[in-house]
């Protein structure tokens, strides 16, 4: 079943949303990036003649009520994008009589979801150290499914349009999917596009296809270097990772980030992109700093050669010219990572570089899709937002679906 064909006439939807907004210290949102990406499904299924349960979670409470992250601080600011009053559900467990009486086009959210251990199925207050611990577990999986069984009764369809979580196996966002069955549950308009976007990557490919991986450690992304491998004409390795693969060659890196015991692995890449016919694209020189401060002293300096006391905080000009002409002529892009400390202004311009050779190539007809919260900063930050094909709301979602993994959230709508 698709969101488009479902008839919502007379029935209450349940749905999994990401509200996991920033707030400041007065409880007011300031990014609502999240609320309204979610706004197509919302406002479809009320237009439709549907009635609405909206549920997410907010923060890390660890299966207790916390105030700091009670979703009541932005019931007005839902309210208000939805342009109709919200009702609210201080228990999200004890609902079901405000979900009974709830009619056609009116709207009620529940309160935190993680505020019961059942929702991420992890034991409250027991560490995993603990001898009792593996029983724990057991034990709360059955009371998880008694959760989600719970959440399915308010509802007479359950729709998923949470991918900032759908590589979890949460009571909200799979385990409730149990409890429908396939003509009653289905993605929402955003998941369906975070799904399209990860086919266009792994699936459809046009080529020539060109991956930029930044970021600090190697380690954190190899699974998704290795799944690119068999799929990529070029690979772009750069921001930390860069020093890991310097000192791996026997270059000099001085205090820059590097993964000493990742250095066979970083070799391991380099023979993989070798007898694959991959164009693996390594930065050549840096920007290198006194200090990890933006008023820092800096050079530019052959990575190979970086003087002690120095570290890499941007890829050098050389560098940035080759990263442009891996990705100029490319038909399918993905960017996951900056290339350097992107957040201080003087050690921007490396990751400036390949948002702008991104939007010229998307302008030419690529497929650029942007992923990870801080190639998400970038690409705001630099004012190229609307210039790249899709900008990824998940960022571990993203990556474990690039990386080849089975998505439990989409999985138990699909049923793959």
């Amino acid at each position: 079943m698709t969101i488009s064909n479902y008839n919502f006439a007379g029935k209450k939807a349940i749905v999994r949303v990401d509200f996991n907004v920033p707030l400041d210290e007065n409880g007011h949102i300031t990014d609502d990036t999240r609320i309204r990406g979610a706004l197509p499904t919302l406002k479809h299924i009320l237009d439709n003649g549907g009635a609405l349960i909206i549920m997410s979670h907010m923060g890390k409470p660890k299966g207790k009520p916390a105030a700091k992250y009670s979703l009541s601080q932005i019931v007005d600011a839902v309210s208000a994008a939805l342009g109709r009053e919200v009702k609210f559900a201080q228990d999200c467990a004890k609902a079901k009589a405000q979900a009974d009486a709830l009619q056609a086009g009116e709207v009620l959210m529940l309160e935190n979801l993680r505020f019961y251990g059942e929702e991420e199925g992890k034991p409250v207050g027991i560490e995993k150290e603990d001898p009792a611990y593996e029983e724990a577990k057991k034990a709360m999986k059955a009371s998880q499914k008694e959760f989600a069984k719970t959440l399915a009764s308010y509802a007479d369809c359950y729709v998923n349009d949470a991918f900032g979580t759908a590589h979890r196996k949460h009571a909200s966002t799979a385990v409730i999917a149990d409890y429908f069955d396939a003509d009653n549950k289905m993605l929402g308009f955003l998941m369906e596009k975070e799904c399209e976007a990860v086919d266009n990557i792994l699936k459809n490919i046009r080529r020539p296809f060109t991956a930029i991986m930044g970021g600090s450690k190697v380690s954190t992304k190899i699974g998704i270097i290795e799944n690119l491998m068999d799929k990529v004409d070029n690979l772009i390795l750069c921001g930390g990772m860069t020093y890991t693969f310097a000192k791996a060659r026997g270059g000099e890196v001085g205090k820059s980030i590097c993964e000493e015991d990742k250095l066979d692995m970083a070799m391991d890449i380099m023979a993989k992109a070798k007898a694959k016919g991959v164009n693996l694209v390594l930065a050549t020189d840096a920007i290198v700093a006194d200090n990890f401060a933006n008023d820092a002293n800096t050079q530019v300096c052959d990575v190979m050669a970086i003087p002690q006391g120095w570290e890499g905080v941007d890829a050098g000009p050389e560098s940035r010219k080759a990263f442009a002409a891996a990705i100029q002529g490319a038909k399918t892009i993905l960017w996951n990572g900056p290339a350097g400390v992107f957040e201080f202004d003087n050690f921007a311009a490396g990751s400036k570089a390949i948002a702008e050779a991104i939007a010229a190539a998307t302008q030419e007809g690529a497929y650029s899709l942007i992923g990870g919260g801080d190639s998400v900063a970038c690409i705001n930050k630099f004012g190229f937002a609307d210039q790249v094909s899709y900008i990824s709301t998940g960022g571990g979602a993203l990556l474990e679906a690039i990386e080849g993994k089975v998505l439990p959230g989409v999985a138990a709508i699909k049923g793959e």
